[in-house]
């Protein structure tokens, strides 16, 4: 469906739906890169138990966020919220750099060396999510967009989880491999945190499924589009 044949109405509802997902796109990737250095356990009903950063948890959302976007508004618009994203994430990295610059008052809550200690690392985890954000979410987009031509349309389901399954794999790996070469990480863990990451997004990969249909549906009854339908925006 092109813009063209959008009422206004139409228009400012399409707009404000693409802005409202970009936002919590963007958030979600920037909190992934601030709160990365806590690790935590999560029992799987007894079958597995992961140990994976809190990063990882916002990580998956932007995924799911791309491909609704895809999805609906087409792979243009999905990869200009990646770009987005990116300098949304090197501003943070800015801010964050200004802030340690300045000395700390003797009675701030938060000293020097504890804001360090927090966000000392977030320089290198900014770096490596980009590397690893780059090519998996335009990895992500093309492999969607990919299936969703060979499907003509269909089995929305089947074009999700092959390009997440595939686009994690990348993300994980490249940001194992660069927190451990800059020795943030022990090297001893790297085998244990790609299992853990990997399987982690696959699993939640699995289970956001129905939210997408459920966003996509949404969009699709909202504008009135056919199964395989885009709306084309411009700009």
């Amino acid at each position: 469906m092109s813009e063209s044949t959008l009422t206004l109405k139409d228009k400012k509802s399409a707009y404000r739906i693409y802005l409202i997902l970009g936002a919590l796109f963007i958030s979600s990737l920037v909190a992934s890169n601030l709160i990365f250095q806590k690790f935590f356990y999560w029992d799987f009903f007894g079958v597995y138990t992961f140990e994976i950063s809190v990063g990882i948890l916002p990580y998956p959302i932007t995924f799911l966020i791309t491909d609704i976007i895809s999805e609906v508004f087409g792979k243009r618009k999905a990869n200009q919220i990646v770009t987005a994203g990116i300098f949304a994430s090197f501003f943070s990295l800015i801010i964050v750099s200004a802030s340690a610059a300045v000395p700390a008052t003797s009675w701030s809550p938060v000293n020097d060396e504890l804001f360090n200690q927090v966000f000392g690392a977030t320089a290198v985890a900014v770096f490596a999510s980009m590397i690893a954000y780059l090519f998996a979410q335009y990895i992500d987009i093309q492999i969607f967009h990919f299936w969703k031509r060979v499907t003509k349309g269909k089995h929305l389901w089947l074009r999700n989880n092959f390009s997440t399954f595939s686009s994690q794999f990348l993300d994980t790996l490249t940001v194992l491999l660069l927190l451990c070469s800059t020795g943030i990480i022990n090297w001893d863990r790297f085998g244990v945190l790609l299992l853990n990451g990997f399987l982690f997004k696959v699993l939640i990969a699995a289970l956001d499924t129905p939210l997408l249909y459920l966003g996509v549906y949404i969009v699709r009854k909202r504008f009135r589009l056919k199964q395989g339908d885009e709306l084309a925006l411009e700009i």
